[in-house]
């Protein structure tokens, strides 16, 4: 019981987005997708739905093809990151449409969390950017599907309501053990509740992550030399220096952690301190900093 993404490509204009992308969502699991703007995160997310036919490849559900069995896709659920597509409609004509699609629809369910989070039975227009947001999502939980795929869910919300987003998923989850892809570029959100996260990067999967123990795969260090940061250590393709303060540099070491650290040492620096690892710092130092053009 999983959605299996099996070497799905896809090209746009002659522009490969993504290829031979592979990977499982497990039932109880949140996965996290992260990349740069333009990485081909929407496009993935779009393609793996069915909304977009891939190139090659193809996307199971629960071991069926969901192009070849179309109403195998009452099992998922996907929320695009624009709510203009609710936004033409009152909530009671959202609930017959819902209704209509997916059979396990569960009217109660979503009339109590609306009653809950105080959204009213009015025209959606009407909503905030932030009630938009958080229907949409009330909307696909209330689906039935075991499979939920949120693109940018918490984008440009305000933190009272980015809150209520993450603590209803996560408690949803809990209860009914549904399977969540999310695409998000908050760090600090998808650290608090993915299990994992995957790392779109030059057009495919460059990494998955486990967030148990982000220091297995990248080390953060402030480190002082006497006379200045060596250029040989500069040069290194494993370090990448995220800022400096004087003759105190703040890096990152991502491949050859131990074998790196010696290195540095054999530099005998005034300071060599390793710091607590974010899932931010290991998306600049896989992905580039803020000086980088994507």
């Amino acid at each position: 019981m999983m959605i299996d993404v099996r070497n799905l490509s896809k090209q746009i204009d002659g522009k490969v987005i993504f290829e031979q992308v592979s990977f499982t969502l497990a039932p109880g699991s949140i996965v996290g997708l992260l990349g740069r703007n333009g990485a081909g995160k929407t496009t993935l997310m779009r393609t793996l739905v069915g909304i977009l036919l891939p190139d090659s490849g193809l996307t199971l559900i629960d071991g069926e093809d969901i192009l070849e069995n179309p109403k195998i896709k009452t099992k998922l659920a996907y929320v695009p990151d624009s709510t203009s597509f609710i936004s033409q409609y009152r909530v009671k004509e959202l609930v017959n449409m819902y209704q209509a699609i997916y059979p396990n629809f569960d009217k109660e369910s979503f009339l109590g969390l609306l009653a809950q989070y105080k959204l009213p039975l009015t025209h959606v227009r009407h909503y905030s950017k932030g009630m938009k947001a958080l229907l949409a999502i009330i909307l696909a939980f209330s689906t039935g599907a075991e499979y939920i795929i949120l693109d940018e869910p918490t984008n440009g919300l305000d933190p009272v309501i980015n809150r209520q987003v993450l603590q209803f998923i996560i408690s949803e989850v809990s209860k009914r053990q549904v399977s969540i892809l999310i695409s998000t570029h908050h760090m600090d959100s998808i650290e608090k509740i993915a299990d994992k996260v995957m790392i779109l990067k030059d057009n495919t999967i460059e990494q998955v992550i486990s967030l148990d123990n982000t220091r297995q795969y990248a080390s953060k260090l402030q480190v002082a030399f006497a006379d200045g940061f060596p250029e040989e250590l500069k040069n290194l393709s494993q370090i990448k220096v995220l800022g400096s303060l004087g003759k105190v540099h703040t890096l990152v070491v991502t491949q050859d952690i131990k074998a790196t650290l010696e290195h540095i040492r054999s530099f005998e620096p005034l300071l060599l301190e390793e710091l607590p690892m974010s899932l931010e710092d290991v998306f600049v130092a896989k992905l580039g900093g803020e000086d980088d053009v994507a």
